[in-house]
C-alpha cells in the first residue's frame, strides 16, 4: 500500500528515518515523501514526519461517496501542487464541499490561512477521523490524511520530565526518536542501550515504542535522572513505579503522550521481564564499561564537547575535535568488541559552526570502519546530508549510522 509522510524542518533526516523502517521510499518535493508498507503506519512512531496520508485510489468522487452519511463532514485541504496558495487550496476546498452537498452531506471546512494546513490546525480539528477529514493534494492525486504529530505529546514528555539539566544540553525527544528509527524496525521487547544517557530521553523514547532500554552514563547524577524520568514515564507522568508497562499500557503512553488523563494499570503483562530503572541504568565509562548482553540496537547522542553560544576560535576548536574524536573513537572500539555481527549502532556527533556558515565535522567514517563497522548508504541522501540543527546553532549533530561488520 502507499502513503505519503510530509517531512518535517529536517527533510533528509526524515527521508533517512522514513527509508531505515519502509520499502520504496520516493521524495515527491522538498516536502514530500512517498513509501509503501504491508501494515498501517503510525505517526506516533515518526519524529521526522509530521503527518501520514493514504493514496486514495479511483477518483475523489468515488472516494467522497464512501464516507459516512449520517454525521456531519469537517473537511480541510492541503494543496502541495506547484503554484499552489490559500485562495487555490481554499477554492478546491469549496469544490469538493460543493460536491458532497449534493451527495447529501452537511459539511464545515477548514479554512486555509496558507496553501496548507499546519500540523497544530490538522491534530486540533481531529483532521484523521472517520468524519473528519483532511486530503492533501500533489498534482492530479489526491491522499487522505490517517495520522498527524502531536507536538503537544513531545512537549509534555520533555518538558514536564522530573529531572532535566540544561546545562548539559538536552536532546529533544524527536531527535532521539528518529535515532532510534535509524536502526531500523527492531522486533518487539528488543533491547536497546544508550552509552550517553544522560536525562534519559532515548531510554523513554525506546520504551514508548515498545523496546527494553538500557543505559550508562559517565556521570552518576545524569543515571540518577535518567531512571527519576523513566519512572515518571512508567507510571504515566503523575506517580512513581518500578513495574514495566504492558505492551497495551505502552500503547497508551503512545497515543497520549503521557497518558495523565487515563493512568495506567499497576501490573504487567506475562510477557514482562524484571524490569527497574535502577536494575537498567548504570554509571560507567563508555570507552571501558562492560555491557550485559544482549544488545539488540545502540543508539546515542555522543559527547558533543562544552556548551557553545558562539562559534569558537580555531584553537579551541582543534581542543573540541581532539578531545570528542578521543572519546567518540574510544566507546565505538569498546562496543565493537561486545555486540554481534550486524547489530545496528546510531550516533549524533558534533559539528560546529564557523563564521562563514558552514559547519565543521569531526571526519570519523574512515577511522570507523577500521574498528569493525560499515556506514550505512541510504538511497535517496548522502551522509553530508545528516545534519541536525536549527538556524544558527553553534553545535550541530550529524548523525553516523553504522552496523557492525
Amino acid at each position: 500500500m502507499k502513503y505519503l509522510a510530509v517531512l518535517g524542518r529536517q527533510p533528509l533526516i526524515s527521508l533517512a528515518e522514513l527509508e531505515s523502517l519502509y520499502q520504496n521510499v520516493r521524495p515527491l518535493s522538498v516536502e514530500l515523501a512517498e513509501f509503501e508498507t504491508e501494515g498501517v503506519p503510525n505517526i506516533r512512531r515518526l519524529g521526522g514526519s509530521q503527518k501520514i496520508a493514504k493514496e486514495i485510489s479511483g477518483t475523489v468522487l468515488e472516494f467522497l461517496e464512501t464516507l459516512p452519511q449520517d454525521k456531519k463532514i469537517t473537511l480541510g485541504v492541503s494543496d502541495f501542487s506547484r503554484g499552489s496558495g490559500a485562495y487555490v487550496a481554499q477554492k478546491e476546498a469549496l469544490k469538493l464541499k460543493r460536491i458532497m452537498v449534493k451527495l447529501g452531506y452537511s459539511v464545515r471546512v477548514v479554512p486555509n490561512k496558507s496553501s496548507i494546513l499546519s500540523s497544530a490546525t490538522s491534530f486540533h480539528n481531529h483532521l484523521f477521523a472517520e468524519n473528519k477529514i483532511e486530503l492533501i493534494k500533489f498534482g492530479k492525486k489526491f491522499y487522505r490524511v490517517i495520522g498527524v504529530q502531536n507536538i503537544d505529546a513531545y512537549v509534555g514528555r520533555d518538558q514536564e520530565r522530573p529531572a532535566r539539566d540544561a546545562k548539559v544540553g538536552m536532546l529533544p525527544p524527536k531527535l532521539a526518536q528518529i535515532l532510534i528509527n535509524l536502526c531500523g524496525d527492531l522486533p518487539a521487547e528488543s533491547r536497546l542501550l544508550d552509552p550517553f544517557c544522560g536525562t534519559g530521553v532515548v531510554l523513554q523514547e525506546a520504551a514508548l515504542i515498545g523496546y527494553k532500554p538500557y543505559g550508562t552514563d559517565v556521570s552518576e547524577r545524569m543515571v540518577e535522572y535518567s531512571r527519576r524520568n523513566l519512572e515518571w514515564l512508567y507510571a504515566g507522568g503523575r506517580h512513581k513505579s518500578s513495574q514495566e508497562p504492558s505492551r497495551d499500557q505502552r500503547g497508551a503512553l503512545l497515543e497520549h503522550g503521557l497518558a495523565r488523563n487515563d493512568g495506567l494499570r499497576q501490573t504487567c503483562s506475562e510477557e514482562s521481564y524484571d524490569w527497574s530503572p535502577a536494575q537498567n541504568c548504570f554509571q560507567g565509562d563508555a570507552t571501558n564499561f562492560q555491557w550485559e548482553p544482549p544488545i539488540d540496537a545502540v543508539a546515542c547522542e555522543t559527547y558533543l564537547g562544552r556548551p557553545m553560544s558562539l562559534p569558537p576560535a580555531e584553537i579551541k576548536l582543534k581542543q573540541e575535535k581532539q578531545e570528542c574524536s578521543s572519546i567518540i573513537l574510544g566507546f565505538l572500539k569498546n562496543l565493537s568488541a561486545q555486540i554481534k555481527s550486524g547489530t545496528p549502532v546510531v550516533i549524533a556527533v558534533p559539528a560546529w559552526l564557523r563564521s562563514n556558515g558552514d559547519y565543521e565535522r569531526l571526519k570519523l567514517l574512515d577511522e570507523i570502519k577500521n574498528l569493525g563497522y560499515n556506514v550505512k548508504s541510504f538511497r535517496n541522501l548522502g551522509q553530508k546530508d545528516l545534519l541536525y540543527h536549527r538556524d544558527q546553532q553553534v553545535v550541530a549533530r550529524e548523525i553516523i549510522v553504522l552496523r557492525k561488520k
